[in-house]
């Protein structure tokens, strides 16, 4: 038995089919139930009922799958320390970013720190603002793009973006050709929003609670594209960031939210009580280096 049979038995668990870990771990599905089948024997038990769709852990898996993520949280630490011995010679950043942002600057600073230290590798994972803060405490992601404010009981930060919403609808609307719109003429609205994973749905609810209203939502989304598209087919209106609502075809029509105007502001978050590779913290000292030039 070697750390590879356990990693594949916590991907088999996790996805309750020998398909799909094969498939996350780019290997095939015999390579998969050879090395599960050969941990069952040195273990001398079977750790997984096979069921016709899927598979399910035995009393004797769950109790070794919760020792496998210890021991398998154990070897990457191991692993993450002895990158930092070899400076950066190598190292993998997990990073989290929200889709509803526009990557376009964030993604050229990766680019240029790649540049610099070529070996180290990225993972970006898209998410809303709060899966990725608790995929940070899981210690899932090394570091996150979140929306402020952040728990600073929790986290480190520095500021990224400050940028108001705008109110995205068809031109065909009847509050199409207005300069200006008060969040209060929007109370009759069908609106389209990013999901709960996202703060910003939060931010927006309030607001409009904050205006005398509760926003009638007809639809959320994860994708800022697939809003757009639906509010270029008159299904409803949307609250977009100004530099994501610029992204948007000629189809829509965008406008500013006044009395009160919304605002958001994205932060760069890291743990504060977890440990952190030389890699990771390279990588935000570079980052924030770069933000502070660039607003200088």
């Amino acid at each position: 038995m070697d750390i590879r049979h356990l990693q594949y038995f916590i991907e088999v668990a996790n996805f309750q089919s020998f398909t799909k870990a094969a498939e996350h771990l780019y290997i095939s599905q015999p390579t998969i139930s050879k090395m599960i089948k050969n941990l069952e024997n040195d273990l001398g038990v079977e750790l997984f009922e096979r069921r016709r769709k899927k598979v399910v852990l035995t009393d004797a898996g769950r109790l070794i799958l919760t020792q496998a993520k210890t021991i398998d949280k154990a070897f990457q630490n191991l692993t993450t320390q002895l990158d930092d011995l070899l400076g950066l010679q190598k190292g993998h950043l997990r990073i989290g970013l929200p889709p509803i942002m526009d990557a376009e600057e964030f993604i050229q600073t990766l680019g240029s720190f790649h540049k610099q230290y070529p070996h180290i590798t990225f993972q970006l994972v898209e998410s809303g603002a709060k899966k990725i803060e608790e995929q940070i405490l899981q210690e899932e992601l090394d570091v996150g793009i979140t929306v402020l404010p952040t728990d600073e009981e929790r986290f480190h930060y520095f500021f990224l973006l400050n940028e108001a919403l705008e109110v995205v609808l068809h031109p065909d609307h009847p509050l199409a050709d207005l300069e200006e719109i008060e969040l209060a003429e929007l109370k009759e609205e069908s609106f389209i929003l990013f999901n709960k994973d996202f703060v910003l749905n939060d931010r927006i609810s309030t607001a409009c609670q904050e205006a005398g209203f509760l926003p009638k939502i007809v639809s959320e989304s994860s994708q800022w594209n697939f809003i757009g598209k639906m509010v270029a087919s008159n299904f409803g209106i949307s609250l977009l960031p100004k530099s994501v609502s610029q992204l948007l075809n000629d189809n829509v029509r965008r406008i500013k939210i006044t009395q009160p105007s919304i605002a958001w502001e994205l932060a760069i978050i890291w743990p504060k009580d977890q440990y952190i590779s030389f890699a990771a913290k390279e990588w935000l000292t570079y980052t924030q280096n770069r933000m502070s030039s660039i607003e200088d």
